[in-house]
């Protein structure tokens, strides 16, 4: 299972979690309260870490498209290594934090009689130049430009994938990976839509906010933020139920790592799935291995094959330029053909003397 898709899912999977397990509750409890409780520390990365996660989320899903685009449209082409994908995740994260920095430096707490505010203090007042040009900048960089990104790479896939004619001689083989590679685009495409659906309320919430102030002061806006909120919220828990439903090998890996569980049973399907994917990735390397191997003795043998045309090339050139030595060559060839003689017994040798 430890391929470049599942190295970006897992990461996908931990901004989720994080996301979850540190923001969710506590924003809940502000919105509901309207009163900070948590001091300016968890104030800061109340505002920093959401933006972070949610970027890294994004951008693990437009590594994933990207991936897949190069394995279906370009297969000859390498892929992605463990180390290198490590990296790209790392540089992502980097980014992320570089992004969300801002909302932490800005964030303070103010008292308000009865309550705390949590709240960004920009340089200009809220609505300024600041505060509009990095809500775009944030909106473009981890909303719609990963999304671009993902629509293109898809639809070029979905092209290929399901546009193309399947040959029809073609083996059972060819046709079963031509399946499973439809099966996991439509899986990320849902992923993909999922995402994007939950988080645009938010987003134009606070689009509008930005340009009209007025409406935060509507009567019934801390109900809809609520439920803005929540629905942008509850798109870290549909990626595990989308892959249980429209992934087999998903659902076999889970019901593995989770085995110890009394509820938790594994077939003989999914022990057959899982073995099917363990000889796959051996017979896939073992392939690549003997490619490389065979690869290299045909460049042995062809620079052994070049090496001899040469030499045939300059040896009929020094025939044309000198006869004498073009006579001394064909002697020197006698000598050498007549050499295998030598291996003959003395009884045969004096035979020929005779004769």
């Amino acid at each position: 299972m430890r391929t470049v898709t599942n190295y970006f899912i897992v990461n996908l999977a931990f901004s989720d979690v994080s996301m979850a397990t540190f923001n969710t509750l506590f924003n809940f409890v502000y919105a509901l309260h309207n009163d900070w409780y948590f001091g300016l520390g968890y104030c800061r990365f109340q505002n920093f870490f959401p933006i972070t996660a949610m970027f890294s989320s994004i951008y693990s899903m437009a590594a994933i498209a990207v991936d897949r685009y190069m394995a279906i449209i370009h297969p000859l082409k390498p892929r992605l290594s463990s180390t290198s994908t490590k990296v790209v995740i790392a540089v992502i994260w980097i980014v992320a934090i570089s992004l969300a920095f801002p909302q932490c430096y800005y964030s303070v707490t103010r008292f308000y009689y009865p309550r705390t505010v949590c709240m960004v203090d920009w340089p200009d007042d809220y609505g300024g130049k600041h505060q509009l040009s990095y809500q775009f900048a944030v909106i473009l960089l981890i909303y719609l430009l990963p999304l671009l990104v993902m629509l293109v790479t898809y639809s070029l896939v979905g092209q290929s994938l399901w546009g193309g004619h399947i040959p029809g001689e073609a083996t059972d083989h060819y046709h079963s990976q031509i399946t499973a590679k439809r099966k996991v685009v439509k899986m990320m495409v849902v992923v993909v839509v999922t995402f994007a659906l939950c988080w645009l309320p938010y987003h134009i919430y606070f689009i509008l906010g930005s340009f009209n102030r007025d409406i935060y002061k509507q009567h019934y806006i801390q109900q809809v933020y609520l439920a803005i909120f929540w629905l942008a919220m509850s798109s870290t828990m549909y990626n595990p139920i989308i892959y249980c439903c429209l992934n087999q090998r998903f659902r076999a890996g889970f019901r593995h790592a989770f085995a110890w569980c009394p509820f938790v049973k594994v077939s003989e399907e999914d022990k057959m799935e899982l073995q099917h994917t363990h000889t796959f990735r051996v017979t896939m390397t073992r392939s690549h291995r003997n490619d490389i191997s065979y690869g290299h003795t045909s460049m042995k043998t062809n620079s052994t094959n070049d090496s001899n045309l040469r030499n045939t090339e300059q040896d009929t050139c020094m025939q044309l330029k000198d006869p004498m030595s073009s006579k001394t060559h064909n002697a020197h060839n006698a000598h050498v053909v007549r050499r295998p003689d030598d291996t003959k017994s003395p009884a045969a040798k004096l035979m020929e003397h005779n004769y």
